[in-house]
């Protein structure tokens, strides 16, 4: 059985977090791989010289040129491309998908729901760090030479029998929802785009925004960036939240409005594995206050779901090429509000 062409382009250093042996031994047995010839990232232009003769097109981070119309046009036997990472917008564009990639049925899979485990695992520990006011304590032990602070109080309310606001039923937003059950937690749940009764199948009840804030413990982030979400998060909510109350932000900075954040700090427990810009100026108040923990964009990072996105990836080939439904398909007609 003739086996079909993939173009794969990560290096190799990629190939060893996203793929286990096993993994990678099993695609290039199945199928005929033809690793990046150029042994750097390759350029669009080049993409576009050489992608003719194949059917599959294997992409991820450092290794994920803009598909143009140069590269389409000369990609008559493209079927799938394969992203072994997130968010495949920083090189697909509405354009080509409503040009090419919708007229020919062409798939691009993503392993952002893969990556949701290891942000999903992180959103928990932030939120019971955050809460907890661990790393104060930590630094008042080792800066002071003390043991506990004056401030620790012990009955304050932490994850468990907390009501925690989960914004956005995102991919990441699903995972914190599932991994939130077993937590004895009330859990509310912003997103437009989502139903009551969706809302409730996900074990959350559905609540507006403002709404959300007000009643939480416990708030976590998981919108995408898009424009209607910028700074949907400013003075307004983040004055609902009761005093002590936790925030966390694991999804993009541009969410929130970083000045009212700072703002309202001073009341507030916030973690955030993400900021606008990225990272945060030298002088960003955002470095400077005691009840913000700042994070470099690590929440994705974890063997486990890394080592899921080569498991999907290899699964969405075989799934294509077999006629089979693709898990993880993006779905274009939701392009524009994906992250």
């Amino acid at each position: 059985m003739k086996k079909h062409k993939v173009l794969y382009l990560p290096t190799e250093a990629i190939t060893r977090r996203v793929f286990s042996p096993e993994d990678f031994a099993q695609l290039t047995e199945e199928f005929h791989v033809t690793v990046n010839p150029t042994g750097t990232s390759m350029t669009t232009e080049a993409l576009a010289k050489v992608i003719g003769e194949y059917d599959a097109l294997i992409t991820s981070w450092e290794a994920s040129p803009e598909l143009t119309a140069d590269v389409m046009e000369n990609a008559a036997k493209l079927q799938i491309i394969a992203h072994a990472a997130g968010s495949v917008k920083h090189f697909v564009s509405q354009e080509i998908i409503e040009k090419y990639l919708k007229p020919r049925g062409i798939v691009v899979f993503s392993g952002a729901n893969a990556i949701a485990y290891n942000v999903a695992e992180s959103t928990i520990g932030m939120m019971i760090m955050t809460a907890r006011n661990w790393l104060n304590q930590a630094r008042y032990i080792r800066e002071t030479g003390g043991w506990r602070s004056p401030e620790l109080c012990l009955e304050e309310q932490y994850l468990m029998g907390a009501t925690v606001g989960v914004i956005s039923a995102s991919m990441v937003g699903r995972q914190v929802l599932r991994l939130l059950q077993p937590w004895d937690c009330q859990i509310l749940l912003y997103d437009p785009y989502v139903s009551a009764q969706e809302a409730e199948a996900l074990g959350a009840e559905k609540a507006e925004l403002d709404e959300l804030f007000r009643r939480s413990d416990i708030v976590t982030i998981h919108a995408p960036s898009i424009p209607e979400t910028y700074k949907m998060i400013g003075a307004q909510q983040l004055r609902l939240l009761r005093d002590g109350a936790t925030l966390v932000n694991t999804s993009r900075g541009s969410v929130i409005d970083e000045q009212a954040l700072v703002e309202q700090a001073p009341r507030l427990r916030i973690c955030l594995d993400v900021t606008d810009p990225e990272p945060p100026l030298p002088d960003s108040p955002l470095r400077q206050s005691e009840n913000i923990v700042l994070l470099p964009h690590v929440a994705g990072a974890g063997a486990y779901g890394y080592r899921k996105i080569g498991e999907a990836t290899l699964q969405a080939l075989r799934d294509h090429f077999a006629g089979r439904r693709v898990r993880g398909a993006v779905d274009y007609e939701r392009f524009s509000i994906l992250a």
